[in-house]
């Protein structure tokens, strides 16, 4: 295999983990309980597809491959652009046009719209969740699937709304601003390239207190390799620069209650622990 024959399959392989793909699959079931002699590989596939006599393979044209390895920026090199974006944000719609036109993230080719945020940008709460489903790509806000309905409910119970004002509001975001394909979690290395967004995002905002929805959240903000069902219902403080310390409150996500509806009741109890601290703050 030539230098440049060999370049451009490792760019279509790096092409295709930045796109999610973590494991090869045949066109055909294979039985791998079965010996894995060349007689029985054959036997698993279509009678047309096994060939009468050995064939050369047929040579691959770098050209025909979807972008070369000088296109594709190193890790490393990709966060060091979403911060540099990050860092020059002014303002919420700079920060928002600074996603849009980051292209180190490859889920935005297959995504339908970019998924910023809702709510009201001024109120003293801030909820982040992990990352937009099928009806948030759509829409292009976060949450308005039936888990952001249920969320909405939630939030009501105590007394704050997304489109409410002062301290009966509420600002949502994800720590992923495009949707995976087929609502998979989003990877380590996307959530690295979403970060210093994010982290800029609170900034911006300055809210008095985080919520943090689900594993993703905390995992992504935190380090912390704990199960959500350990870490609910714990205060953290987190640390952005710019702005100081804030406290954040991790929580169940909205999609895991739908799945788990016994577990609403450990969820009622964040709701009412994040209402004790946002009285505690009224008052000061």
């Amino acid at each position: 295999m030539d230098e440049a024959m060999r370049r451009a399959l490792e760019a279509a392989l790096a092409l295709q983990l930045a796109w999610g793909a973590d494991e090869a699959l045949d066109e055909t079931p294979r039985d791998r309980r079965r010996a894995s002699s060349p007689e029985a590989m054959r036997a698993t596939l279509p009678a047309a597809a096994v060939p009468e006599s050995p064939a050369p393979p047929s040579p691959i044209a770098p050209t025909a491959l979807a972008t070369s390895p000088h296109a594709l920026p190193s890790p490393g090199g990709a966060v060091a652009e979403a911060e540099r974006l990050a860092a020059a944000a002014a303002d919420l719609e700079s920060l928002r046009r600074a996603i849009a036109e980051f292209g180190g993230l490859a889920l935005r080719e297959t995504a339908t719209n970019l998924v910023f945020a809702d709510g009201n940008p001024a109120a003293p709460v801030m909820l982040i969740g992990e990352a937009p489903g099928a009806e948030e790509d759509r829409a292009g806000k976060p949450f308005v699937g039936a888990s952001g309905r249920l969320l909405d409910r939630m939030m009501a119970s105590i007394g704050l709304d997304r489109h409410g004002t002062g301290w009966g509001s509420f600002y949502v975001t994800n720590i992923i601003t495009w949707r995976p394909p087929g609502n998979r979690n989003p990877t380590d290395g996307e959530v690295a390239l979403s970060l210093p967004f994010l982290r800029r995002h609170v900034v911006l905002v300055q809210p008095k207190l985080l919520l943090l929805l689900g594993a993703v959240a905390v995992r992504s903000l935190t380090g912390a390799r704990e199960g959500i069902t350990r870490l609910r219902g714990r205060w953290l403080t987190l640390e952005f620069d710019g702005l100081g310390s804030v406290p954040a409150l991790a929580t169940l996500h909205p999609a895991y209650l739908l799945r788990n509806p016994g577990a609403k009741k450990d969820a009622w109890a964040d709701l009412i622990a994040l209402r004790r601290r946002i009285d505690d703050l009224r008052q000061d």
